[in-house]
């Protein structure tokens, strides 16, 4: 499943003498497959262009090797539906900041300044859809484009090239490769830096913007852990609720199966649900919560009447019960508490409190949030939900037993029991109807709660984030989506050539794929942007899994690839017809997640990395090697202890992983000037695990296209025995501009129709220079000529 039909050569000519490449076919469309018709690549990939060629191999047999690049509508499609989701997301957020309910003046202002953020956002995401909505026809962005505000959210120069090789004797073979340029943020620049950079400045500062927001500082791993609260609740409160009906169901029915069934599964779900929020920082986010209503006084403000400057020193003495919980936790700042934060907040004109002493506002006694928090409250409700479920399972074994209990009746006495069951179906029901209905009540209510809370600590990272935080979540927006794209674009096109492969399906769903990013960038100038924007893109695609489904039809429309879920967690599903869906392996056809584990490897291989090694720092470089070194080596552990070796493909260099490894290891720790063994390694771990390689520099053209052509030659060599002689001659072919026919598409894939071979015109330099003097002319005329001469003998 996947590879390419045979080519009919026979009646194509073989011997060119007026060509130096062995180049057999080269077309644009007739030499290759009828993929867009095809029920599994037509949706996805289009306008392939073909190259044909004929190599000897060592024992003077003739080998095939067919060249097919094609186009992703990838590209455009999961971007377009990112964006879809973002909006989403913060309209929801939005609506979540709305129902937080009344707030003091000081966090009610700070509430309406982020949701004017977030509104500035979604108009603009609005806008680039729209815009993208316009674009038909075009299946990439080329990298002339790459600047471009309505596209930057688009992958530059996506691309798939499989090269197919038919040799005597053996099996056919095809490696198959994505290139793409760096996804980074090209529209919004590199002065400043990329995001690894930017994000750990931010993280650095928030501290002080903290204080300067009067707000409780969160953590990095808080503000994931709210998001993932946010997200579980979200999706667990309606399936718990759904379940419960299914239980009384099966009551009615009076089927014990049926009831055990749906018991065990509304048991899994609402343990799941207990354990999410069986977190200190729900409690401590409802104190601040409760802190930040209008009117709040805090035990010792009423304990100790204060005035002017003496306020801030009370607050400081007050007991151990006057501190936010949120002290006690990882990464929260310790000058900054609850208490002192909303002591200077909570009053009406946003000056500093007044307190319940004889000065003080008569009105406030009336307002419900004058009194105290219980900090008890949100255990009591938590538990209460653990409770109700045991309520629900002690009457579902009552039921049972009692059902087990009754004697079997004579057939008289059945027909009775019948007759009487007939008039009271729902006896099960009835019973079971109370618990069930408080079990739901008080889901509900701790999902309102913790709702609030989450909601709470977002609104504080969001305020003292103003605007930076907010800056740095759309360039973190831009750099995903072209990642995510890339990603999905060779995830498809690895799942469609593995179909009929049982090793790799088992691993695909036992372990997961590795995706192995190799990029050429430079550690100098905007590149050093560029690259840290990658790393923190590629890091991000950790959130995201793979789901494969049976298609609604076999419609080409209803096989495009879907994306569902938000920031914290995305789900590509892919669609296949129905007859290749049930070829699947049962766990699989389950709507079992599918993880993908990217690594990145990087190795600047310019002239502007020569400057980078001999005046510059390529310690970015060197850590981002490692750290990926250290995932590739994680991830073989895992897939040697689950997944029998027997499963990974067979290759003809039979170099084992470990010492591959090992290899790689020492490779990565050793000072050497544009080590590219890191990249081939790197490249051949990749394929010897069946995983999904990809290869990029800024644009995907020059740099990129030189890796790809040397790495088939390479694969050429060392799997198909390659002669020695032809391995040069492959090389100058594969990189050639210059070949029969009238298609020059294939080197610059962005003219976006077929263009007409143009004779190479940069030896002509600006004649307008060269006429400042006759004897510059004299010399541009000479060596013009011998240029020429050189090129056309």
């Amino acid at each position: 499943m996947g590879e390419m039909e045979e080519v009919d050569v026979d009646h194509i000519t073989t011997d060119i003498p007026s060509h130096k490449c062995p180049v057999v076919c080269e077309s644009a469309s007739h030499a290759c497959i009828d993929r867009e018709n095809n029920p599994l690549t037509g949706p996805v990939f289009k306008n392939p262009v073909c190259k044909v060629y004929r190599f000897q191999t060592v024992d003077s047999k003739w080998m095939l090797v067919r060249e097919q690049m094609e186009e992703c509508t990838l590209s455009f499609s999961i971007p377009k539906q990112l964006l879809s989701l973002y909006i989403q997301e913060d309209m929801s957020r939005v609506q979540d900041l709305r129902e937080l309910g009344e707030l003091s003046p000081h966090w009610d202002n700070l509430r309406k300044e982020v949701m004017t953020r977030y509104g500035g956002i979604i108009n603009s995401y609005q806008e680039t859809l729209a815009e993208l909505d316009k674009i038909t026809g075009r299946s990439f962005k080329p990298s002339c484009c790459k600047a471009q505000k309505s596209l930057e959210f688009i992958p530059i120069n996506l691309h798939t090239q499989r090269m197919r090789v038919t040799c005597p004797r053996k099996t056919d073979a095809f490696y198959d490769i994505v290139t793409v340029g760096a996804p980074a943020a090209h529209f919004q620049g590199f002065k400043c830096g990329g995001l690894q950079r930017l994000l750990s400045r931010y993280e650095a500062e928030k501290k002080s913007f903290s204080t300067a927001y009067q707000c409780i500082y969160y953590s990095p791993e808080h503000t994931a852990k709210a998001q993932e609260v946010l997200s579980t609740v979200s999706l667990l409160q309606p399936l718990i609720t759904s379940l419960a009906d299914q239980l009384l169901q099966a009551a009615q029915e009076h089927s014990s199966p049926g009831l055990r069934d749906a018991l065990k599964n509304l048991s899994d779900k609402t343990e799941q649900f207990v354990h999410t929020l069986k977190d200190e920082l729900v409690k401590s986010a409802l104190l601040a919560l409760h802190a930040a209503r209008p009117g709040y006084v805090s035990k010792n403000q009423k304990q100790t009447p204060v005035q002017g400057g003496q306020h801030q020193g009370h607050i400081h003495q007050g007991s151990d019960q006057n501190q936010s919980p949120v002290q006690g936790l990882p990464g929260h700042s310790p000058a900054t508490s609850v208490t002192e934060t909303t002591a200077v907040c909570n009053n009406v004109d946003g000056s500093q409190t007044t307190t319940r002493g004889d000065g003080g506002p008569k009105h406030q006694d009336s307002i419900p949030h004058h009194k105290e928090y219980d900090e008890e409250e949100w255990d009591r409700v938590w538990a209460n939900v653990a409770k109700c479920l045991n309520c629900v399972i002690a009457m579902v074994d009552k039921l049972q037993e009692e059902d087990n209990s009754k004697p079997e009746p004579v057939p008289e006495q059945q027909q009775l029991a019948d007759v009487i069951t007939s008039h009271n179906p729902g006896d099960w029901r009835e019973q079971l109807r109370p618990p069930v209905t408080r079990l739901k009540e008080c889901v509900m209510e701790v999902v309102e709660k913790a709702k609030r809370a989450m909601t709470f600590v977002l609104l504080q990272e969001a305020a003292c984030s103003i605007p930076q935080g907010f800056f740095l979540q759309q360039r973190r927006d831009v750099v995903f989506s072209q990642a995510l794209a890339a990603l999905a674009c060779g995830f498809v096109m690895r799942l469609y050539a593995g179909m009929q492969d049982k090793g790799f399906l088992r691993q695909l769903h036992l372990v997961g794929l590795v995706a192995q990013f190799e990029s050429l960038l430079s550690t100098y100038s905007e590149e050093i942007g560029m690259l840290e924007d990658m790393e923190v893109g590629i890091s991000d695609l950790q959130r995201v899994v793979f789901q494969i489904t049976e298609a609604k039809t076999d419609d080409l429309s209803d096989l495009q690839p879907l994306v569902c879920g938000r920031r914290d967690h995305f789900t590509v599903e892919v669609p296949l017809p129905r007859l290749v869906f049930q070829t699947l392996p049962e766990e699989i056809r389950g709507g079992k997640p599918l993880r993908v584990f990217p690594v990145l490897f990087n190795v600047g291989i310019n002239e502007q990395q020569t400057i980078a090694e001999r005046f510059g720092d390529i310690s970015l470089q060197e850590r981002i090697n490692q750290r990926n070194f250290e995932m590739l080596e994680a991830y073989y552990k895992s897939l040697s202890e689950k997944v029998p070796l027997e499963c990974l493909p067979c290759f003809q260099t039979q170099t084992d992983i470990k010492e591959l490894l090992e290899t790689l290891g020492q490779n990565v720790v050793t000072k050497k000037k544009k080590n590219v063994e890191i990249l081939w390694i790197a490249g051949t771990i990749c394929r010897r695990l069946n995983g999904i390689r990809f290869t990029s520099c800024k644009s995907a053209k020059d740099r990129t296209s030189m890796s790809v052509t040397l790495e088939q030659c390479a694969l050429l060599r060392d799997e198909h025995q390659l002669s020695k002689d032809f391995f040069i001659r492959a090389l100058d072919c594969m990189r050639s501009r210059l070949t029969q026919g009238d298609i020059g598409q294939w080197e610059d894939p962005e003219a976006g129709a077929v263009t007409e071979n143009k004779p190479a015109s940069r030896h002509f330099y600006p004649i307008a220079l060269l006429l400042v003097s006759s004897h510059l002319l004299v010399v541009w005329l000479i060596l013009s000529l011998v240029f020429l001469l050189a090129k056309y003998q």
